[in-house]
């Protein structure tokens, strides 16, 4: 990537003020309307849920009566005991994910194959924002390998594993992969082929939050192509919904220059939302009838939303597929 990727906002402060703002228009919007699903006998894998939004989302589907996976980079007991106590529930586990190394994502899916366990719902939540580039082991960009191709490659090795549920007499009783994205997608640059995936050093937070939104029109891209491929699966394939949770009170800028995280952290304590409220549209998507059939729908907050329309291009679909494809065949040899 390079600087002809662009995101929609050029600095921290625009995207804050932009998601206050919907916060104030759009959060509640539909809520009332919304029924939280029983996920009673329903097991489900959240990425990123040693914290914020993930750790809210496992607290509510634990309290929904979901069998929850915590999927976490270290051994987070303090955020487990945390989810089992909020819950009052003890069908939560905390299982080891490091996003940032294909080797670890196999070592994953591997272990869940080998201990049985099949998934109805897989959030993947996981996210990640740098102020500067970050390089790791493998060439790729931090952000790009967490924000994006790590969805890509456990997405696929769980849909290769047959891991998920099927059922073969109700599409309401269907798996369910959702993808946590962010409404900073709409106006980002469309993709740059020729630098896609290529790492990128860079040492400014505007340019990270501009590659951040782009991220995010790579992952909704790729979910549209997602749900576009397992539509046409002859056998019964998850359903597949994207969606945004709008401005979520996380950790997520833990990494920022210490005077713009002194300031970022007051706006987000005063006006974004707590996780715990921010998880309840995720759950109705994970479980709710009322979206079965709708492969690919997209949510902002509890508001049906269209994407940016480049999402829907089945040929950049097709692209972003074998393009990712390509760099995970170079990874692994």
């Amino acid at each position: 990537m390079n600087s002809r990727s662009k995101g929609r906002f050029t600095n921290p402060f625009s995207a804050v003020f932009t998601g206050v703002k919907d916060l104030f228009y759009n959060s509640s919007k539909g809520a009332g309307e919304r029924k939280l699903p029983d996920m009673t006998g329903k097991t489900c894998l959240v990425t990123g849920a040693n914290s914020g939004l993930g750790f809210g989302i496992s607290v509510q589907l634990a309290r929904k009566g979901a069998t929850v996976v915590m999927a976490c980079r270290k051994n987070y007991d303090d955020a487990l005991h945390a989810v089992k106590k909020l819950s009052s529930s003890n069908a939560v586990e905390l299982r080891i994910l490091d996003l940032t190394s294909i080797q670890s994502i196999s070592d994953f899916v591997t272990g869940l194959v080998e201990d049985g366990v099949k998934l109805d719902v897989a959030i993947h939540n996981a996210g990640v924002t740098t102020p500067k580039a970050v390089e790791l082991a493998n060439g790729l960009d931090e952000m790009f390998m967490v924000n994006y191709l790590s969805k890509f490659v456990l997405i696929n090795l769980l849909v290769k594993a047959k891991i998920y549920t099927v059922s073969a007499s109700s599409a309401e009783d269907s798996a369910r992969v959702i993808l946590v994205s962010s409404d900073s997608h709409q106006g980002a640059s469309a993709i740059d082929w020729e630098h896609f995936g290529r790492f990128e050093p860079y040492k400014s937070p505007n340019r990270a939050i501009s590659l951040y939104s782009y991220n995010k029109l790579l992952l909704n891209t790729y979910g549209v192509e997602l749900s576009r491929r397992l539509t046409i699966n002859p056998h019964r394939a998850p359903e597949v919904f994207i969606m945004c949770p709008g401005p979520v009170n996380t950790n997520i800028i833990r990494n920022a220059p210490p005077a713009l995280r002194l300031v970022l952290k007051g706006v987000f304590h005063f006006f974004f939302k707590d996780p715990l409220i921010a998880a309840l549209p995720v759950v109705y998507l994970a479980g709710s009838p009322e979206v079965s059939g709708r492969s690919g729908l997209y949510f902002h907050m509890w508001k049906e939303k269209k994407m940016d329309v480049k999402c829907y291009d089945p040929g950049e679909g097709k692209k972003i597929w074998e393009a990712s494809q390509g760099i995970v065949n170079r990874l692994v040899g």
